[in-house]
C-alpha cells in the first residue's frame, strides 16, 4: 500500500487522495504542504525550506567540500593510478571521491600485478621441474637418501656411545 500512495505522489504532482488508493478521480484532494503544521520546515528533495525552486535547480545539500588532505601514500597512489603528473601538481586539499576513486585503481592494479607474478612463478616451478626431472631427482629419492643418512648418523653415534 505504501508503495501504491508512493507512486500516486509521483503521479498527482505533490497532491495525497484524502481517501484509499484506487478512489475514483472526482474525490476532494488536498495538497501536501497542508499535511504538515505550520511553522516546521517542510524538507524535501534536497531543496531549502521554504523555497519554491524547481527540483533540478537546487543545489545540494550534503555535499562534502574537498577536506581531505592527502598524505604522501595517497599522493604516491594519486601519481600511479595517473590522475596527476607531478607531485607538485597535487593540491593541498582534494575531495575525498578522488582518493577513494585512486584507491580502487591502485587496487585493481595491485592485483593485475598479483595475477602476472603467480602466472611467472607457476611457470619457473613447472621448468624446474622438468629440470630435477631430467636429473632423476624426485622428493621420494630425497627423502630416501636423508633417511639413509639419518641412520647411519645414529649408528655412527651408537657406535662411538657403547666404546
Amino acid at each position: 500500500m505504501l508503495a501504491t500512495v508512493g507512486s500516486l505522489l509521483r503521479l498527482r504532482l505533490g497532491r495525497i487522495p484524502c481517501c484509499a488508493p484506487g478512489a475514483p478521480p472526482d474525490v476532494e484532494r488536498r495538497p501536501v504542504g497542508s499535511l504538515w503544521p505550520r511553522g516546521h520546515p517542510q524538507y524535501s528533495s534536497g531543496r531549502s525550506p521554504g523555497r519554491s525552486e524547481p527540483p533540478g535547480s537546487a543545489e545540494k545539500v550534503h555535499r562534502v567540500p574537498a577536506e581531505h588532505k592527502p598524505s604522501q601514500f595517497d599522493k604516491r597512489i594519486l601519481l600511479w593510478t595517473g590522475r596527476f603528473k607531478a607531485m607538485e601538481d597535487i593540491p593541498p586539499r582534494i575531495p575525498p571521491e578522488m582518493i577513494d576513486a585512486a584507491r580502487n585503481k591502485a587496487r585493481v592494479k595491485a592485483c593485475y600485478i598479483m595475477i602476472g607474478l603467480t602466472i611467472i612463478a607457476c611457470f619457473a616451478v613447472i621448468a624446474s621441474a622438468k629440470r630435477a626431472a631430467e636429473r632423476h631427482e624426485s622428493l621420494t629419492s630425497w627423502n630416501l637418501a636423508k633417511k639413509a643418512k639419518w641412520r647411519e648418523e645414529a649408528a655412527l653415534a651408537a657406535q662411538a656411545k657403547a666404546k
